[in-house]
C-alpha cells in the first residue's frame, strides 16, 4: 500500500477497523448471553451498530495514530460488560466468553481475505479503481483482524489471553495474577512502544496470513 496517499490509507482502513473492534465485542456479549448472562442483552450491546461500542480515543484516535506513526495497529472498543458470576460453569464459561472476540477476529480475516479475493477475480470487469479498492481493503481487515486477535491473546489481564490465563489457573495463582490487572494496559503500551511485542506478535501475524493468503489463492 505504500503507493496511497495518508488519505487513502485512512479509507481502507476505517471500515476494517470498525468491524474488528465491534464484532469483536458483540462476540463476548453474544457468547455471554447464550451461557447464561443477559447483561449485555439488556444494555443493548449486542448489536452490530458501531455507535454503541465506539470509544473516541480507542476505537478511533488510538489506531490511527498508531497506523500514521508506523506501530503495530492497536485499539479497543468500550467493553461489552459481562458478569460472569451469572455464567453457569465459571471457568470453562469464562474461557469460552473471552475467547469469541479473537476467534471473531480470525472468522473477519478469512471473510476480509474472500473480500480481497472478489476484487482480483472481477479485474477487468469493473472500474480498477473500485476493485483495487476492494483489494486494498480486504488485505488491511486481514492483517488488522489477525493483529487484534493474536494481541488480545497475550495472556495480560485485562486482554482476553489474560482472562483466559486466570481461568485455568489455581485459584490461588489466580488471585495472585490477577493483581496484575490495573497496570494491564500500563504493561502491553510499554511492550507496543518499545516494539519487544513485534517479536511475538508478527511471527504468528505473518503464519496466519500466509495460510489465509494459501486457502483463498490470494
Amino acid at each position: 500500500m505504500e503507493q496511497l496517499s495518508t488519505i487513502q490509507i485512512l479509507s481502507v482502513y476505517i471500515l476494517p477497523i470498525l468491524f474488528a473492534i465491534t464484532i469483536h465485542e458483540v462476540a463476548h456479549g453474544w457468547v455471554a448471553n447464550k451461557l447464561g448472562d443477559k447483561t449485555a442483552y439488556f444494555l443493548g450491546r449486542i448489536t452490530l451498530n458501531p455507535f454503541k461500542h465506539i470509544d473516541l480515543i480507542g476505537t478511533v484516535l488510538v489506531p490511527i495514530l498508531f497506523m500514521l506513526f508506523g506501530g503495530m495497529m492497536f485499539g479497543w472498543a468500550r467493553a461489552v460488560p459481562v458478569n460472569f458470576a451469572n455464567l453457569k460453569h465459571l471457568r470453562r464459561d469464562v474461557v469460552l466468553v473471552s475467547l469469541a472476540g479473537p476467534f471473531s477476529n480470525f472468522i473477519m480475516a478469512l471473510l476480509w481475505g474472500l473480500v480481497a479475493k472478489a476484487g482480483l477475480l472481477l479485474q477487468g470487469y469493473y472500474p480498477w479503481f473500485w476493485l483495487n479498492a476492494l483489494v486494498f481493503m480486504g488485505q488491511a481487515g486481514i492483517q488488522i483482524n489477525l493483529v487484534f486477535m493474536v494481541l488480545n491473546l497475550i495472556p495480560i489481564p485485562p486482554l482476553d489471553g489474560g482472562k483466559v490465563f486466570l481461568a485455568i489457573l489455581p485459584r490461588k495463582l489466580a488471585m495472585k495474577f490477577a493483581r496484575v490487572e490495573p497496570y494491564g494496559f500500563i504493561i502491553l503500551i510499554v511492550l507496543l512502544s518499545t516494539r519487544i511485542l513485534n517479536y511475538v506478535i508478527y511471527p504468528l501475524v505473518i503464519f496466519l496470513s500466509k495460510f489465509i493468503v494459501s486457502l483463498l489463492h490470494l
